[in-house]
Order: structure tokens, then C-alpha cells, then sequence
């Protein structure tokens, strides 16, 4: 398991709710978590690992995950948006790239933990916006997507950079070609 990163086909895909937590999702849970970790990201989505499913991860207490299921949620969504914010955001899926985004202050968030148990709570600030941004990309929207047009046109030549990168890396085969990942993708999401 690996971190995508732009323009991946992986990062637009709609993800589809999972219908069971079972053992190799658990696995999965645990891997997304040590990459969270690895790469010192406040949270993780199913789709930035190739995963199609509504999954994400998350740690955005310093101290770190006390109990794994307090930080793996499944099928997440925001309820209720109040407020709005504007602050610095960045994404494991761009590397170094980070812009001022505005998000609700203020989320209600439902989804279920590792036990299969109905979570909802009211979130703020800094947790808030990491919800919204991982929810994002499970519908397939990324933060560069939120971008106002002076974050758009200062990022440009970074967000030209990773797709030069990204089609190099498909040239020396590193990376499947398109189609090849889509069908991938596909698969795994007919089998959830």
C-alpha cells in the first residue's frame, strides 16, 4: 500500500460505502494508519491508497492514536455545516503544496468506527477541516479544487510539475497506464 499522488485516477474516483468491516478491511485500516503516521499526515482517505471505498483515518490529537478505532471511520458524512473558516491546508496527495482554503467552522459528522459502531459528534476548527477535506476526497473532490483564484494561479506551476512527474513515472513503468488503474479500481469496488 502506497500514497497516491495528482493527478492518480484514484484521487477523482467516487468512493462506494462499505457494506461489512471484516478482517481485511481491518488490515487495511491498520496499514492506512502507519502511512498516515510515516508520513506525518493529520488523516487519510480510502482513495489516496487505491482503496474505492469510504474509508478514512484520522489523528488530529498530538499525542497521538490512543485506541486504533478512534481513528479509522467508515462511510462518513457531514450532517450539518455552521460557521466558516479560512486556514492554511496541504494533503499527502500533494506533497509540499499547501494554500489557504475556506471550509465550515463548525461540522456534524456521522460515520461508523472499527466496531461497527454509529459515531456522531460535533467537531471544530482544526478537526472540522480535516473532516471536510477527507470526506472531499471521497466524492472525489480534491482541496486544490476549493482553491480561490490567487491560491489557483500560485500553485500552477507546482500542480504542473506533479503531473509531469506523474506521466515520467508512467513512462518508466512505475506506474500502470490509465486504463489498467481504472479497471483496478473498478474491480475493487464491485467486490465491496
Amino acid at each position: 500500500m502506497k500514497i497516491v499522488r495528482y493527478p492518480h485516477p484514484s484521487l477523482r474516483v467516487v468512493a462506494r460505502p462499505l457494506a461489512a468491516i471484516d478482517d481485511k478491511v481491518r488490515k487495511q485500516a491498520e496499514e492506512m494508519i502507519a502511512l498516515m503516521l510515516e508520513h506525518k499526515g493529520l488523516a487519510l482517505a480510502g482513495t489516496q491508497v487505491e482503496l474505492p471505498y469510504r474509508m478514512i483515518v484520522m489523528n488530529v490529537q498530538a499525542e497521538g492514536i490512543k485506541r486504533e478505532e478512534e481513528g479509522v471511520y467508515f462511510n462518513p458524512v457531514i450532517l450539518e455545516r455552521k460557521g466558516t473558516q479560512e486556514g492554511d491546508e496541504g494533503c499527502l496527495s500533494f506533497p509540499e503544496l499547501f494554500q489557504k482554503i475556506r471550509r465550515a467552522k463548525t461540522v456534524r459528522v456521522q460515520a461508523y468506527n472499527l466496531k461497527g459502531e454509529l459515531i456522531d459528534r460535533v467537531v471544530q476548527d482544526l478537526e472540522a477541516r480535516v473532516w471536510q477535506h477527507e470526506i472531499d476526497h471521497l466524492d472525489g473532490i480534491l482541496f486544490i479544487d476549493k482553491m480561490g483564484p490567487i491560491a489557483k494561479l500560485s500553485s500552477r506551476s507546482t500542480l504542473k510539475a506533479f503531473e509531469r512527474e506523474y506521466k515520467k513515472a508512467q513512462e518508466r513503468g512505475e506506474i500502470p497506464p490509465e486504463a489498467d488503474i481504472k479497471k483496478t479500481l473498478e474491480a475493487l469496488a464491485a467486490a465491496t
